[in-house]
């Protein structure tokens, strides 16, 4: 390749970096390889108005007020997040511990996932994984008004935040983000920490310009008593 070619090669590929999202930024998969963690709070009543009722999940048969729960606590690098990571070990989660995560996370095979998927990434063990997990779940308060709502909420991105930041103040804006489906509903709030478990400024995976860009989003009313 001439000299010119090389430049304009270079060129191309900086663009490219430039315009590439986040999420094109793979990881490169070693446990414990990451530069901070991403505390995901689900809206449980948006899930099972889609995918969950037609996958038949128990969270989503109106047994249980199910409102905020954990989706998951995901390493994550500035741009992209490793997933999938090779412990050397089979990524195994024994019953009794999937048991003891339903409170929050009410699915077995969502737990299961997790340890897998971001689990494996975060270099700990299902026992410390999880522990950690519950650790951080237990330290964000829910707003009241989305404890328990029995009517459709209709918020903007913006309030949900300021509504978390006031029930929170240990957090700022840098820290949390909130993400929206393609019907409007509000599908996850994010929480960002560092590797020693305390707030932090979340990176570019949590743009909110990438994670929702709706004036408003609703949020359905909690199913069961």
């Amino acid at each position: 390749m001439t000299p010119r070619g090389r430049r304009l090669a270079c060129l191309f590929l900086a663009a490219l970096c430039a315009i590439l999202p986040a999420s094109a930024a793979r990881a490169d998969g070693i446990p414990g390889s990451f530069d901070y963690y991403v505390l995901t709070l689900s809206w449980s009543p948006s899930y099972c108005a889609g995918e969950g009722a037609a996958r038949g999940e128990p969270q989503c048969d109106g047994t249980r007020p199910y409102a905020f729960v954990l989706h998951g606590l995901w390493p994550q690098y500035q741009r992209g997040w490793p997933s999938h990571c090779d412990t050397g070990k089979r990524p195994w989660v024994r019953p009794g511990l999937i048991d003891a995560m339903l409170d929050i996370m009410p699915s077995p095979r969502l737990v299961i996932h997790e340890y897998r998927k971001h689990g494996t990434c975060a270099g700990l063990s299902p026992e410390r994984y999880f522990a950690l997990s519950r650790k951080l779940f237990s330290r964000i308060r829910i707003p009241p008004r989305y404890q328990r709502p029995r009517t459709h909420l209709l918020v903007s991105p913006q309030e949900l935040e300021a509504d978390f930041l006031k029930a929170n103040p240990e957090l700022d804006a840098s820290q949390i983000a909130v993400a929206c489906s393609g019907n409007r509903h509000l599908r996850e709030v994010r929480i960002c920490f560092s590797r020693k478990h305390e707030p932090t400024a979340c990176g570019e995976n949590e743009r909110q310009d990438r994670l929702c860009r709706l004036d408003k989003i609703v949020l359905p009313p909690v199913r069961g008593r």
